[in-house]
């Protein structure tokens, strides 16, 4: 893979791109393991994780806890004009969600893995969190 610096300087988007996926497969291998029930019931119980939404409100509670190189590409993704945004998202909440796709992109393409495991199992609880908090 390249290096580093070269990874730090793609565009957000591509970054983005990456970090979805990793985002996306992380939630269903979690899912699966967690829970007994049809791929149909597991996709919709993954979209609560992986909205826009959901995303942005993760983002902005792990924002605080971001080292340098993190909030630099959090910063570039928030900041990056798209040309589109999903029908149930507003523009912050894309942007945000953009912002931390690309800061799992980037942890995953540097070999970070442990502190992209960490932002991801943060990011899964505070999913979880909200939830049960709206079930009281």
């Amino acid at each position: 893979m390249s290096d580093e610096s070269e990874i730090r300087q793609m565009q957000p988007a591509v970054l983005a791109f990456m970090g979805d996926a990793v985002f996306n497969l992380f939630i269903r291998e979690r899912l699966v393991l967690k829970k007994r029930a049809t791929s149909h019931q597991l996709h919709f119980e993954a979209t609560r994780y992986v909205k826009a939404s959901a995303q942005a409100k993760i983002a902005k509670e792990l924002l605080k806890d971001f080292s340098e190189d993190e909030a630099f590409i959090f910063r570039r993704g928030r900041n990056a004009k798209s040309n589109t945004i999903p029908k149930n998202a507003d523009v912050q909440e894309y942007h945000y969600a953009t912002a931390l796709e690309a800061v799992m992109g980037y942890l995953y393409l540097t070999d970070q893995k442990e502190r992209l495991h960490l932002l991801l199992e943060q990011s899964a609880a505070i999913i979880e969190r909200c939830e049960t908090e709206k079930e009281k």
